[in-house]
Protein backbone atom coordinates (compact mmCIF):
# COMPACT_ATOMS: atom_id res chain seq x y z
CA UNK A 1 0.00 0.00 0.00
CA UNK A 2 1.44 3.28 -0.69
CA UNK A 3 1.56 6.27 1.59
CA UNK A 4 -1.68 8.75 1.60
CA UNK A 5 1.25 11.76 2.41
CA UNK A 6 4.87 11.15 2.42
CA UNK A 7 6.88 13.75 3.67
CA UNK A 8 10.27 13.53 2.62
CA UNK A 9 13.40 15.54 4.20
CA UNK A 10 11.01 18.96 5.13
CA UNK A 11 13.39 21.91 6.22
CA UNK A 12 11.82 25.09 7.22
CA UNK A 13 14.26 28.04 8.07
CA UNK A 14 13.34 31.78 9.14
CA UNK A 15 15.11 34.84 9.60
CA UNK A 16 15.51 36.59 12.99
CA UNK A 17 15.53 40.32 12.74
CA UNK A 18 17.62 42.17 15.51
CA UNK A 19 17.87 45.22 13.97
CA UNK A 20 14.89 47.52 16.00
CA UNK A 21 13.02 50.54 15.38
CA UNK A 22 13.19 52.87 18.42
CA UNK A 23 9.16 53.77 18.76
CA UNK A 24 8.10 49.92 18.81
CA UNK A 25 7.93 48.22 22.30
CA UNK A 26 10.61 45.52 23.04
CA UNK A 27 7.72 42.79 21.89
CA UNK A 28 6.57 44.09 18.98
CA UNK A 29 9.78 45.05 17.51
CA UNK A 30 10.86 40.98 18.25
CA UNK A 31 7.83 39.99 16.98
CA UNK A 32 8.95 40.83 13.42
CA UNK A 33 6.36 43.24 12.95
CA UNK A 34 9.09 45.47 11.27
CA UNK A 35 10.52 44.10 7.93
CA UNK A 36 13.62 45.71 5.86
CA UNK A 37 12.94 46.13 2.25
CA UNK A 38 16.93 45.63 1.85
CA UNK A 39 17.91 42.36 2.68
CA UNK A 40 19.52 40.92 5.34
CA UNK A 41 20.98 43.41 8.39
CA UNK A 42 24.02 43.03 10.10
CA UNK A 43 23.40 40.93 13.21
CA UNK A 44 19.98 38.96 11.37
CA UNK A 45 20.28 35.22 12.07
CA UNK A 46 18.49 32.00 10.91
CA UNK A 47 16.03 29.96 12.91
CA UNK A 48 15.85 26.45 11.44
CA UNK A 49 12.00 25.77 12.55
CA UNK A 50 12.32 22.26 11.01
CA UNK A 51 15.07 20.33 9.84
CA UNK A 52 15.30 17.48 7.59
CA UNK A 53 11.85 15.90 8.80
CA UNK A 54 10.74 12.52 7.29
CA UNK A 55 8.33 10.29 7.81
CA UNK A 56 4.73 8.67 5.99
CA UNK A 57 1.30 8.45 6.49
CA UNK A 58 -0.72 5.72 5.27
CA UNK A 59 -4.46 5.61 4.51
CA UNK A 60 -6.76 4.99 7.46
CA UNK A 61 -4.20 6.40 9.98
CA UNK A 62 -4.77 8.72 13.11
CA UNK A 63 -1.15 10.34 13.83
CA UNK A 64 -0.65 12.42 16.85
CA UNK A 65 2.23 15.44 16.31
CA UNK A 66 3.57 16.53 19.99
CA UNK A 67 6.66 18.09 21.36
CA UNK A 68 7.18 21.31 23.50
CA UNK A 69 6.42 24.70 22.58
CA UNK A 70 8.97 25.57 19.62
CA UNK A 71 9.25 21.99 18.17
CA UNK A 72 8.04 22.86 14.83
CA UNK A 73 4.49 21.43 15.00
CA UNK A 74 2.58 23.92 13.65
CA UNK A 75 5.15 25.10 11.45
CA UNK A 76 4.98 21.44 9.45
CA UNK A 77 1.10 21.48 9.77
CA UNK A 78 1.10 24.78 7.97
CA UNK A 79 3.74 23.47 5.17
CA UNK A 80 1.45 20.17 4.70
CA UNK A 81 -1.78 22.73 4.83
CA UNK A 82 0.14 24.75 1.88
CA UNK A 83 0.06 27.84 3.77
CA UNK A 84 4.10 28.23 3.54
CA UNK A 85 6.46 26.57 1.47
CA UNK A 86 9.48 24.62 2.76
CA UNK A 87 12.95 25.62 2.90
CA UNK A 88 13.80 22.58 1.16
CA UNK A 89 11.68 18.88 0.85
CA UNK A 90 8.38 18.11 -0.46
CA UNK A 91 5.71 16.63 0.44
CA UNK A 92 3.60 14.39 -2.00
CA UNK A 93 -0.34 13.87 -0.93
CA UNK A 94 -2.39 11.09 -2.43
CA UNK A 95 -5.87 12.69 -1.31
CA UNK A 96 -7.41 16.08 -0.40
CA UNK A 97 -6.09 17.78 2.32
CA UNK A 98 -8.40 19.95 4.86
CA UNK A 99 -6.60 21.67 7.86
CA UNK A 100 -8.03 23.41 11.02
CA UNK A 101 -5.23 25.51 12.12
CA UNK A 102 -6.19 29.07 13.69
CA UNK A 103 -9.51 29.98 14.12
CA UNK A 104 -10.40 31.72 10.89
CA UNK A 105 -7.90 30.23 8.65
CA UNK A 106 -8.89 29.79 5.16
CA UNK A 107 -11.72 32.03 5.63
CA UNK A 108 -13.00 34.93 4.24
CA UNK A 109 -14.05 37.61 7.07
CA UNK A 110 -16.10 39.54 4.24
CA UNK A 111 -18.11 36.62 3.09
CA UNK A 112 -21.35 34.94 5.47
CA UNK A 113 -21.10 31.80 6.54
CA UNK A 114 -23.10 30.31 3.92
CA UNK A 115 -20.42 31.42 1.52
CA UNK A 116 -17.79 30.25 3.41
CA UNK A 117 -19.22 27.02 3.83
CA UNK A 118 -19.13 26.82 -0.68
CA UNK A 119 -15.87 28.70 -0.89
CA UNK A 120 -13.83 25.89 1.77
CA UNK A 121 -15.56 23.24 -0.13
CA UNK A 122 -14.85 24.14 -3.24
CA UNK A 123 -11.63 24.66 -2.47
CA UNK A 124 -11.05 21.05 -1.52
CA UNK A 125 -12.38 20.57 -5.31
CA UNK A 126 -15.94 18.96 -4.19
CA UNK A 127 -18.90 20.18 -6.39
CA UNK A 128 -21.80 22.32 -5.22
CA UNK A 129 -24.20 19.27 -4.98
CA UNK A 130 -21.58 17.77 -2.83
CA UNK A 131 -21.51 20.64 -0.44
CA UNK A 132 -24.94 20.60 -0.55
CA UNK A 133 -25.43 16.89 0.85
CA UNK A 134 -23.35 17.98 3.84
CA UNK A 135 -24.44 21.50 4.22
CA UNK A 136 -27.23 20.81 6.93
CA UNK A 137 -24.68 18.66 8.89
CA UNK A 138 -22.41 20.96 8.89
CA UNK A 139 -24.60 24.11 10.14
CA UNK A 140 -26.44 21.49 13.07
CA UNK A 141 -22.99 20.40 14.36
CA UNK A 142 -21.79 24.25 14.65
CA UNK A 143 -24.97 25.80 15.81
CA UNK A 144 -24.40 29.14 13.42
CA UNK A 145 -28.12 28.32 11.93
CA UNK A 146 -28.86 31.88 12.99
CA UNK A 147 -26.05 33.92 11.80
CA UNK A 148 -25.29 31.91 8.69
CA UNK A 149 -25.91 35.35 6.28
CA UNK A 150 -24.23 37.31 8.71
CA UNK A 151 -20.19 38.14 7.32
CA UNK A 152 -17.80 36.10 9.68
CA UNK A 153 -15.93 39.13 10.38
CA UNK A 154 -19.02 39.59 13.17
CA UNK A 155 -18.59 35.97 14.38
CA UNK A 156 -16.77 35.55 17.66
CA UNK A 157 -13.55 33.42 17.52
CA UNK A 158 -15.89 30.43 19.54
CA UNK A 159 -18.41 30.43 16.57
CA UNK A 160 -15.62 30.93 13.63
CA UNK A 161 -13.84 27.84 15.41
CA UNK A 162 -17.60 25.78 15.56
CA UNK A 163 -17.94 26.14 12.03
CA UNK A 164 -14.44 25.77 10.34
CA UNK A 165 -14.69 22.45 12.46
CA UNK A 166 -17.85 21.75 11.15
CA UNK A 167 -16.78 22.04 7.67
CA UNK A 168 -13.25 20.39 7.63
CA UNK A 169 -15.27 17.22 9.08
CA UNK A 170 -18.08 17.30 7.40
CA UNK A 171 -17.15 18.05 3.58
CA UNK A 172 -15.04 14.47 3.88
CA UNK A 173 -11.23 15.12 2.71
CA UNK A 174 -9.36 11.63 2.93
CA UNK A 175 -6.69 13.59 5.14
CA UNK A 176 -7.47 16.11 8.11
CA UNK A 177 -5.19 18.30 9.69
CA UNK A 178 -5.87 19.43 13.01
CA UNK A 179 -3.79 21.84 15.29
CA UNK A 180 -4.27 23.16 18.61
CA UNK A 181 -6.85 25.17 17.94
CA UNK A 182 -9.55 22.66 19.57
CA UNK A 183 -8.06 24.07 23.08
CA UNK A 184 -9.94 27.38 22.17
CA UNK A 185 -13.46 25.87 23.07
CA UNK A 186 -15.22 25.03 25.62
CA UNK A 187 -15.10 21.56 27.37
CA UNK A 188 -18.28 20.51 25.88
CA UNK A 189 -17.44 21.79 22.63
CA UNK A 190 -14.47 19.77 22.42
CA UNK A 191 -15.54 16.54 23.64
CA UNK A 192 -18.13 17.15 20.89
CA UNK A 193 -15.04 17.47 18.30
CA UNK A 194 -13.40 14.37 19.79
CA UNK A 195 -16.61 12.26 19.11
CA UNK A 196 -16.65 13.17 15.85
CA UNK A 197 -12.77 13.05 15.15
CA UNK A 198 -13.24 9.61 15.98
CA UNK A 199 -16.11 8.84 13.94
CA UNK A 200 -13.93 10.29 11.11
CA UNK A 201 -10.97 8.05 12.05
CA UNK A 202 -13.12 5.07 12.38
CA UNK A 203 -14.69 5.77 8.68
CA UNK A 204 -11.24 4.80 7.20
CA UNK A 205 -10.35 8.79 6.69
CA UNK A 206 -7.05 10.05 7.65
CA UNK A 207 -6.34 12.33 10.59
CA UNK A 208 -2.96 14.45 11.51
CA UNK A 209 -3.37 15.76 15.17
CA UNK A 210 -1.25 18.47 16.57
CA UNK A 211 -2.06 18.87 20.61
CA UNK A 212 -0.42 19.43 24.12
CA UNK A 213 -3.16 17.63 25.99
CA UNK A 214 -1.47 13.42 26.26
CA UNK A 215 -4.86 12.11 26.74
CA UNK A 216 -6.67 13.50 23.57
CA UNK A 217 -3.33 11.99 21.45
CA UNK A 218 -4.07 8.72 23.00
CA UNK A 219 -7.76 8.55 22.66
CA UNK A 220 -7.76 8.88 19.15
CA UNK A 221 -4.25 8.12 18.02
CA UNK A 222 -2.28 4.98 17.45
CA UNK A 223 0.95 6.25 16.29
CA UNK A 224 2.82 9.14 17.20
CA UNK A 225 5.76 11.68 16.03
CA UNK A 226 7.25 13.39 18.83
CA UNK A 227 9.35 16.52 17.11
CA UNK A 228 12.17 18.30 19.27
CA UNK A 229 14.13 21.58 18.58
CA UNK A 230 12.50 21.13 14.38
CA UNK A 231 13.64 17.28 14.33
CA UNK A 232 12.26 13.96 14.52
CA UNK A 233 12.83 12.51 18.02
CA UNK A 234 11.32 9.33 17.45
CA UNK A 235 8.00 7.27 16.24
CA UNK A 236 6.01 4.77 17.36
CA UNK A 237 3.19 3.87 18.91
CA UNK A 238 1.05 5.91 21.13
CA UNK A 239 2.05 4.82 24.41
CA UNK A 240 5.43 4.51 23.60
CA UNK A 241 5.76 7.99 21.81
CA UNK A 242 4.10 9.80 25.02
CA UNK A 243 6.48 7.92 27.44
CA UNK A 244 9.32 9.52 25.81
CA UNK A 245 8.16 12.66 25.44
CA UNK A 246 7.56 12.96 29.23
CA UNK A 247 10.67 11.65 30.43
CA UNK A 248 12.44 14.46 28.39
CA UNK A 249 9.89 16.56 30.27
CA UNK A 250 11.02 15.13 33.66
CA UNK A 251 14.55 15.60 32.45
CA UNK A 252 13.82 19.25 32.15
CA UNK A 253 12.29 20.06 35.23
CA UNK A 254 15.01 18.20 37.00
CA UNK A 255 17.55 20.28 35.33
CA UNK A 256 15.49 23.73 35.90
CA UNK A 257 16.55 24.39 39.64
CA UNK A 258 15.10 27.73 39.13
CA UNK A 259 18.47 29.15 38.23
CA UNK A 260 19.31 29.45 34.24
CA UNK A 261 22.82 30.37 33.83
CA UNK A 262 24.82 30.58 29.95
CA UNK A 263 28.01 29.20 29.78
CA UNK A 264 30.32 32.34 29.16
CA UNK A 265 33.28 30.72 26.74
CA UNK A 266 30.38 29.02 24.88
CA UNK A 267 27.67 31.86 24.37
CA UNK A 268 28.81 35.45 24.02
CA UNK A 269 25.21 36.71 26.04
CA UNK A 270 25.19 39.37 27.90
CA UNK A 271 22.40 38.06 29.87
CA UNK A 272 24.64 35.76 32.49
CA UNK A 273 22.36 34.37 34.94
CA UNK A 274 17.98 34.33 35.46
CA UNK A 275 16.85 33.35 39.06
CA UNK A 276 13.03 32.23 39.71
CA UNK A 277 12.10 32.98 43.14
CA UNK A 278 8.71 32.05 44.91
CA UNK A 279 7.99 34.10 48.44
CA UNK A 280 12.01 34.62 48.59
CA UNK A 281 13.22 31.50 48.09
CA UNK A 282 15.16 30.63 44.59
CA UNK A 283 12.84 27.39 42.85
CA UNK A 284 10.94 26.82 39.73
CA UNK A 285 7.91 25.83 41.42
CA UNK A 286 5.45 28.30 42.46
CA UNK A 287 2.08 28.45 43.18
CA UNK A 288 -1.41 30.46 42.96
CA UNK A 289 -0.93 33.50 45.10
CA UNK A 290 2.69 33.42 45.80
CA UNK A 291 5.35 36.59 45.55
CA UNK A 292 7.08 35.84 42.05
CA UNK A 293 10.23 37.03 41.49
CA UNK A 294 12.26 37.15 38.61
CA UNK A 295 16.16 38.16 38.41
CA UNK A 296 18.61 38.63 35.05
CA UNK A 297 21.91 38.92 35.65
CA UNK A 298 24.07 40.86 33.25
CA UNK A 299 27.12 41.85 32.29
CA UNK A 300 27.55 43.97 29.07
CA UNK A 301 30.97 45.44 27.45
CA UNK A 302 29.07 48.91 27.31
CA UNK A 303 27.16 50.59 30.00
CA UNK A 304 23.37 50.44 29.10
CA UNK A 305 21.64 53.74 29.90
CA UNK A 306 18.02 52.66 31.35
CA UNK A 307 18.14 48.28 31.17
CA UNK A 308 14.78 47.85 30.14
CA UNK A 309 13.80 44.10 31.20
CA UNK A 310 10.41 42.71 29.40
CA UNK A 311 9.12 38.98 29.54
CA UNK A 312 6.54 37.79 27.62
CA UNK A 313 4.10 34.56 29.72
CA UNK A 314 2.69 31.95 27.60
CA UNK A 315 0.52 28.94 27.95
CA UNK A 316 0.96 25.41 26.99
CA UNK A 317 -0.37 26.14 23.65
CA UNK A 318 2.06 28.50 23.14
CA UNK A 319 -0.51 31.63 23.51
CA UNK A 320 1.37 34.86 25.05
CA UNK A 321 -0.74 35.95 27.72
CA UNK A 322 0.74 39.41 29.30
CA UNK A 323 3.98 40.79 27.69
CA UNK A 324 5.31 43.36 30.18
CA UNK A 325 8.55 45.58 30.56
CA UNK A 326 9.47 47.97 33.14
CA UNK A 327 9.09 50.92 30.89
CA UNK A 328 5.35 50.71 31.69
CA UNK A 329 5.05 51.11 35.11
CA UNK A 330 6.82 54.58 36.92
CA UNK A 331 9.73 54.89 38.88
CA UNK A 332 11.27 51.67 37.57
CA UNK A 333 14.15 53.16 35.59
CA UNK A 334 17.33 53.54 36.83
CA UNK A 335 18.91 57.39 36.22
CA UNK A 336 22.48 56.04 35.25
CA UNK A 337 24.07 53.93 33.15
CA UNK A 338 25.37 50.36 34.22
CA UNK A 339 27.41 47.97 32.91
CA UNK A 340 27.32 44.74 35.85
CA UNK A 341 24.32 44.04 37.42
CA UNK A 342 20.57 42.22 37.80
CA UNK A 343 17.22 44.06 37.26
CA UNK A 344 14.31 41.99 38.45
CA UNK A 345 10.78 42.19 38.01
CA UNK A 346 8.28 41.11 40.90
CA UNK A 347 4.30 40.21 41.13
CA UNK A 348 3.51 40.51 44.52
CA UNK A 349 0.53 38.32 43.75
CA UNK A 350 0.77 35.04 41.23
CA UNK A 351 -2.42 35.59 39.02
CA UNK A 352 -1.99 32.53 37.69
CA UNK A 353 -3.78 29.31 37.50
CA UNK A 354 -2.04 26.03 37.67
CA UNK A 355 -0.25 24.74 35.13
CA UNK A 356 3.19 25.49 32.85
CA UNK A 357 4.00 28.39 32.02
CA UNK A 358 7.01 29.36 29.41
CA UNK A 359 8.66 32.72 29.45
CA UNK A 360 10.48 34.63 26.51
CA UNK A 361 13.26 37.42 28.06
CA UNK A 362 14.26 40.45 26.04
CA UNK A 363 17.10 42.77 27.38
CA UNK A 364 17.43 46.11 26.35
CA UNK A 365 17.71 50.13 26.63
CA UNK A 366 14.27 51.84 26.28
CA UNK A 367 15.04 52.14 22.42
CA UNK A 368 16.05 48.41 21.11
CA UNK A 369 16.78 44.91 21.99
CA UNK A 370 20.31 43.50 22.66
CA UNK A 371 19.34 39.84 23.44
CA UNK A 372 16.07 38.21 23.41
CA UNK A 373 15.55 34.62 24.29
CA UNK A 374 12.43 32.85 23.48
CA UNK A 375 11.10 29.86 25.45
CA UNK A 376 14.72 30.13 28.05
CA UNK A 377 12.82 28.49 31.04
CA UNK A 378 9.71 28.31 32.54
CA UNK A 379 7.84 27.96 35.60
CA UNK A 380 5.40 25.77 36.99
CA UNK A 381 2.57 27.14 38.93
CA UNK A 382 0.52 24.52 41.81
CA UNK A 383 -2.66 25.28 42.90
CA UNK A 384 -3.35 27.66 46.38
CA UNK A 385 -1.50 26.14 49.28
CA UNK A 386 -4.51 26.96 51.49
CA UNK A 387 -8.18 27.57 49.98
CA UNK A 388 -9.95 29.76 51.89
CA UNK A 389 -12.58 30.36 48.53
CA UNK A 390 -15.88 28.90 48.62
CA UNK A 391 -15.03 27.77 45.00
CA UNK A 392 -12.42 28.84 42.63
CA UNK A 393 -13.06 30.07 39.50
CA UNK A 394 -13.46 28.69 35.81
CA UNK A 395 -10.65 28.27 34.01
CA UNK A 396 -12.17 27.73 30.66
CA UNK A 397 -13.25 31.19 30.87
CA UNK A 398 -10.73 32.91 33.21
CA UNK A 399 -7.04 33.70 31.79
CA UNK A 400 -6.03 34.81 35.48
CA UNK A 401 -7.32 34.16 38.88
CA UNK A 402 -7.40 37.73 41.04
CA UNK A 403 -7.52 36.43 44.97
CA UNK A 404 -8.65 39.93 46.30
CA UNK A 405 -11.73 41.02 44.92
CA UNK A 406 -13.78 43.57 46.99
CA UNK A 407 -18.00 42.50 47.02
CA UNK A 408 -19.98 44.57 48.39
CA UNK A 409 -24.17 44.78 48.44
CA UNK A 410 -25.79 47.97 49.54
CA UNK A 411 -29.31 48.24 51.03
Amino acid sequence: MKPILEIKNISKKFRIQHEQHPYLSLRDSISGFLSSPWGDKEGDEDFWALKDVSFDVYPGESIGIIGKNGAGKSTLLKILSKITPPTSGKIISRGRIASLLEVGTGFHPELTGRENIFLNGSILGMKRKEIQNKFDEIVDFSGVEKFLDTPLKHYSSGMQLRLAFAVAAFLEPEILLIDEVLAVGDAEFQNKCMGKMNEVAKSGRTIIFVSHNMSAVETLCSKAVFLNKGNVNNIGTTSQIIDKYRELLDHTSQKNSGTIEWDSQKNKSIIKRIEILCDDKISPITYMGCKLEIRVYFDSPSPINFPVLGLVFKDHTNTPLIGINNRHYANNLTNKAVTKSYISMTIPHLTFFEGIYHIDIYLGDGIKDFETHRECFQIIVEPLKQNTFRDIPDKRINKFFIPNITWKVSE
